[in-house]
């Protein structure tokens, strides 16, 4: 284990984006087991006010994200990066927990919008581990000596993998397009699939054939089905379950 690590991780200087995907995670876990806890009144924990104002956590996040970002750019190398990394990661882990809070400009953490906010934690975290285990945005990280050399194939992989990005986020497959960023492969398939109705593309192409129009929408329907009553179980389990309209809560940590 050792061994790998050093290899893969330290070697490469991988290891501030570890502590920063490390700290980011158990950040966010921690703050939705305390924010759990208040919400159902049990634990010391409680809300924290100053001067009558609620004190959302976004706000010490962004302090910690600022404070993290520009002192690692200021390090660079040695114990104080990664202990920037690790400040970065907490105050991302603050700020993304509380994302639909900044999306609506309203306190939305315990209701259906505030999905978006454990939804933006997961993606996020997926998308640095990718980073972590050796993808890299475009499918260019395994380009040989040789390659190098080469700037104008390495200039076509970069702009066909774009074009495949913008194709599924054209057609409505925003998780999609956003993985593709990092693994070519899933882009290409999120671009040759049809489009979600009501998309950008499916407004523009599909108007005048009803029959790509019907076979979307059936598409969509079935794959909505399938996925999103367990897409909502997993949420409602790392994030816990929104509040219903009639026991909305006001305020909480």
């Amino acid at each position: 284990m050792g061994h790998w690590l050093e290899r893969n991780i330290v070697e490469p200087g991988k290891l501030p984006l570890l502590l920063a995907l490390a700290s980011f995670v158990l950040t966010f876990v921690v703050t939705r087991v305390v924010t759990r806890l208040i919400r159902a009144g049990k634990g010391p924990f409680g809300n924290v006010s100053y001067g009558g104002v609620h004190i959302h956590h976004v706000v010490p996040g962004v302090v910690l994200v600022v404070v993290g970002g520009f002192g690692a750019l200021a390090s660079r190398h040695g114990p104080g990066s990664g202990v920037c990394a690790m400040l970065f990661g907490v105050g991302a882990g603050l700020v993304l927990d509380e994302f639909a809070l900044i999306l609506h400009l309203a306190d939305v953490y315990w209701t259906e919008e505030g999905r978006k906010s454990v939804e933006a934690v997961v993606l996020t975290a997926a998308l640095v581990g990718l980073v972590l285990a050796g993808f890299a945005p475009f499918g260019v990280d395994n380009v040989s000596a040789d390659e190098l050399h080469d700037r104008a194939a390495v200039a076509v992989s970069v702009a066909a993998n774009f074009l495949l990005v913008l194709l599924a986020l054209s057609k409505g497959k925003a998780r999609t397009a956003l993985f593709g960023v990092i693994v070519p492969l899933i882009a290409m398939v999120g671009a040759v699939r049809l489009a979600r109705p009501g998309s950008p593309w499916a407004r523009r192409f599909y108007r005048r054939r009803p029959r790509a129009r019907a076979r979307a929408g059936l598409r969509a329907y079935h794959h909505d089905r399938r996925w999103a009553a367990r897409s909502r179980r997993l949420q409602d389990w790392i994030g816990g379950r929104p509040d219903s309209q009639d026991t909305r809560v006001p305020q909480r940590q």
